[in-house]
C-alpha cells in the first residue's frame, strides 16, 4: 500500500490569554514577528470557565484570537507550540502574578480543529520535542462538533464564530495553494 506524499497546507491560529489589555499589542507584534501576518482577530472573550490560571494570572482574564494569513506544512507542528512558548517567557514577570500571557496555538483544516498541549492525556497524541497534540473540534454537516474533552470555551458561540471565519478564508485560500510534500 503507497503512502500518501502531498498534504494540505494547514491555516494556524492562536488564542491569547491576559488580564491586562496592554499586553495584546506587544504579544500580536511578536507573533507576527516569529509566525507571521495575521488575517484577522476576535474577542475579548470573558475566560470564566476554569480558575486553572488564576494563581498565575488573577482574576478578569480575558481571551482573544489571532489567526495567520500564510498556510502552512502540517509536518513539524509541533514547532509552533515552542515559538508561542518562548514568546510567553518574554512576558514572564518575576513577581505578583508570574504570568502575564498565555498562548494556545492551534491549527484548522477543513475537517478539524488541532490544539497544541505540554501536557500527555489520554486523548492527546505525542509529536515530538515534548508537544502534543488533541483534536478539539470536528467539522461535519455545515457546523463544528464537540468532543467528550473539548474545553467549555471552545463551546461558546463566540469562539465557534471565529472558527466558522477562518474556516471560510481558509477553504478560499486553498483555491490558490499547491499541496504540499512531505518528507516521510
Amino acid at each position: 500500500m503507497k503512502i500518501r506524499e502531498r498534504y494540505q497546507k494547514i491555516k494556524l491560529f492562536c488564542g491569547i490569554l491576559y488580564r491586562d489589555e496592554d499586553i495584546v499589542e506587544k504579544v500580536k507584534e511578536r507573533l507576527t514577528e516569529k509566525i507571521g501576518e495575521i488575517d484577522l482577530m476576535a474577542g475579548p472573550f470573558p475566560f470564566t470557565f476554569t480558575d486553572y490560571y488564576q494563581k498565575e494570572m488573577g482574576d478578569n482574564l480575558k481571551r482573544r484570537f489571532v489567526s495567520f494569513k500564510n498556510l502552512v506544512s502540517p509536518e513539524d507542528a509541533y514547532i509552533w507550540k515552542h515559538i508561542t512558548n518562548d514568546i510567553e517567557g518574554e512576558f514572564f514577570v518575576p513577581s505578583g502574578f508570574s504570568r502575564a500571557v498565555n498562548l494556545d496555538p492551534g491549527y484548522i483544516n477543513l475537517s478539524h480543529i488541532v490544539l497544541f498541549s505540554t501536557k500527555d492525556f489520554y486523548h492527546r497524541i505525542y509529536l515530538g520535542k515534548g508537544i502534543f497534540a488533541e483534536v478539539t473540534l470536528y467539522y461535519e454537516k455545515g457546523r463544528y462538533n464537540f468532543l467528550p474533552w473539548t474545553y467549555p470555551d471552545y463551546r461558546t458561540e463566540g469562539y465557534l464564530d471565529f472558527f466558522t471565519r477562518i474556516r471560510n478564508i481558509y477553504k478560499e485560500q486553498l483555491k490558490n495553494e499547491d499541496m504540499v510534500k512531505g518528507t516521510d
